[in-house]
């Protein structure tokens, strides 16, 4: 992975400026003595080896026995395993893994009852208290259509629980009927848990190779452990710095579909990690050259209030050569390769958008695989703990999210 700043907003001397910040926020995670240490568990991976054997044999038994799993939860409990299966499946063949518990819309739920009562499917419900209400109104709903479908012996066969391991209504219900469960980690918190049995159980039934995942973050984890020549505390300082100069909207941009739910896994660990006490920078996102033709007036010409940072693919796993064009106003495409035109696109875009006054940050990658995915996640899981640290807010709690649940209850009549 390469990490390049286009634009002369912030020079070389002012990142010096940061060191004695990032130091201290340096110390404080590695150290644990920051705010929010007990929710640290992902700073140093470590596998059980046992435990992902027996996830790796719930997954082969899930695709034996069914043709969907549907994955209930939400936030951090589904878009990090969403953001790699999206990135690294086909992207018009009917994926395996379905997801719901992220949204309480009446026409979303009718339509997955109805694409699955007639097919094979398993359930993941995946919440550490179990009371979060999307997930606990979608279980409660495909639980009763397995009950109907299978009889509840059947049914048991086929719902895995991964919650608390000591407490929680989940962990509970799974004692006493015998679900199959796995852990969330007392000390990583949901927007960081896409690498523990969270995200890896959906990932692993998607078919994807979990181990070569996770030696991707295992060794992202030994290139930034170090607090010299690190590319995630630069990115932590870039944006820090940024902010200082105005710019309080960062906007993710990609350049392969693919990656759209990456961007909004993204969005999540920033926006929940550093949006506090007044403070923070609005994570965004992009999918282009899509988005370009509808968001790219605005970030060229309109507020300058932004930067982008952009993931930057350098080898396709397939290419195509662009047929011989007959019309002379589009001969220049003939016989070019598809991705070396989308790169121009993005070339093209990063030039005029600098240009433009907006800030750009390159991130740069061999291929969309496995292996970088992993070394992706890590690297923005440990420059947002660095980013949030030098911000001054805890970047591992959300307090904000409980106002509108409580407003909500209110609503709904709940003591």
């Amino acid at each position: 992975m390469e990490l390049i700043y286009e634009n002369s907003m912030i020079t070389d001397s002012e990142i010096s400026k940061y060191a004695k910040k990032v130091q201290e926020a340096h110390e404080k995670l590695t150290n644990k003595t920051g705010e929010g240490s007990d929710f640290l568990g992902w700073v140093n991976l470590e596998y059980d080896k046992e435990e992902i054997e027996r996830l790796k044999q719930a997954a082969a038994k899930i695709r034996r026995d069914s043709d969907y799993l549907v994955v209930v939860g939400i936030g951090g409990s589904y878009l990090g395993a969403r953001a790699v299966i999206e990135a690294l499946s086909h992207t018009f063949r009917q994926k395996n893994v379905l997801f719901a518990g992220n949204n309480m819309s009446p026409d979303y739920i009718n339509d997955l009852v109805e694409f699955i009562k007639d097919r094979d499917f398993s359930i993941n419900v995946i919440s550490k208290s179990g009371t979060t209400t999307e997930p606990a109104i979608a279980f409660s709903i495909l639980k009763e259509l397995l009950t109907q479908k299978y009889g509840k012996d059947g049914a048991r066969e086929r719902i895995y629980i991964t919650t608390d391991k000591e407490k929680g209504i989940l962990k509970r219900e799974a004692m006493d009927e015998g679900y199959e469960t796995f852990i969330v980690p007392d000390n990583i918190g949901g927007r960081y848990s896409v690498l523990t049995p969270v995200g890896l159980l959906p990932i692993a039934v998607a078919g994807i190779n979990i181990d070569t995942l996770m030696l991707g973050a295992s060794q992202a984890m030994q290139k930034y452990e170090n607090l010299l020549d690190n590319e995630a505390y630069t990115y932590a300082i870039l944006r820090n710095a940024l902010l200082k100069k105005g710019r309080n909207i960062e906007i993710m941009v990609n350049y392969e579909p693919k990656l759209h739910y990456f961007t909004e896994w993204w969005k999540q660990l920033f926006g929940e990690s550093e949006g506090k006490d007044g403070k923070g920078i609005f994570p965004a996102g992009v999918d282009n050259t899509t988005d370009l033709h509808s968001m790219g007036q605005y970030i060229q010409e309109g507020q300058r209030m932004m930067f982008e940072t952009v993931i930057d693919i350098a080898n396709p796993y397939r290419d195509y050569k662009i047929p011989v064009q007959s019309d002379k106003d589009l001969d220049f495409l003939s016989a070019k390769s598809l991705n070396d035109v989308n790169h121009m696109a993005m070339e093209g875009t990063i030039k005029a958008h600098v240009d433009g006054n907006v800030p750009n940050i390159r991130i740069k990658i061999d291929r969309l695989d496995e292996f970088n995915i992993g070394w992706l996640i890590y690297f923005f899981e440990r420059a947002c703990g660095i980013s949030g640290y030098m911000l001054g807010v805890n970047p591992f709690n959300q307090p904000g999210v409980e106002a509108y649940k409580k407003e909500m209850f209110k609503l709904l009549g709940k003591e």
